[in-house]
């Protein structure tokens, strides 16, 4: 008799979790091997990092591309100087939000998803822009540069003002 822990972890039925279903095939047809977590997440590796996507049936459905860092000790233990990091971040990308939670870096992207949009894209451009927000966010925190929290508002009537339409 074959042993049952030696079985592969066959995903749920698509018509359980369409949106989950889509973005496995999704990740499968573009090489990737995903893999759900117990949290019923779907894991995939991407150049070296894991990534997740959590998928929020419903009508829309969301879907959630994130992945979580640990801060190790080469980067500054300050959090103020972190968190300024993240919140750079989140202000200078669409999509994309960054936060620290416990000394961990989670960067996230958010879609909602309908039927007819193009998962694969959605998936790929958001991963890459998750990558890219962690960079982002090391050459900030490393860095000595002004942060979007600290900087001067645009002076009034400015093109950069933002009561101006």
């Amino acid at each position: 008799m074959t042993d049952p822990t030696s079985l592969p972890n066959f995903p749920p039925p698509a018509d359980e979790h369409p949106l989950r279903g889509r973005v496995l095939d999704a990740l499968q047809d573009d090489g990737y091997r995903p893999d759900l977590d117990a949290d019923g997440d779907v894991g995939f590796k991407v150049e070296g990092q894991q990534l997740f996507v959590r998928c929020m049936e419903g009508e829309p459905a969301m879907m959630r591309v994130f992945g979580q860092w640990q801060i190790t000790d080469e980067i500054p233990k300050d959090l103020t100087k972190q968190l300024l990091a993240a919140n750079d971040v989140t202000l200078s990308l669409n999509i994309i939000k960054a936060g620290i939670a416990n000394g961990t870096l989670v960067v996230t992207g958010e879609h909602l998803v309908a039927q007819h949009d193009d998962l694969t894209g959605l998936l790929q451009s958001t991963t890459q822009m998750v990558l890219q927000a962690v960079q982002l966010w090391h050459q900030a925190v490393t860095g000595d540069g002004p942060h979007a929290a600290n900087s001067a508002p645009p002076e009034p009537g400015s093109p950069a003002d933002p009561t101006q339409v």
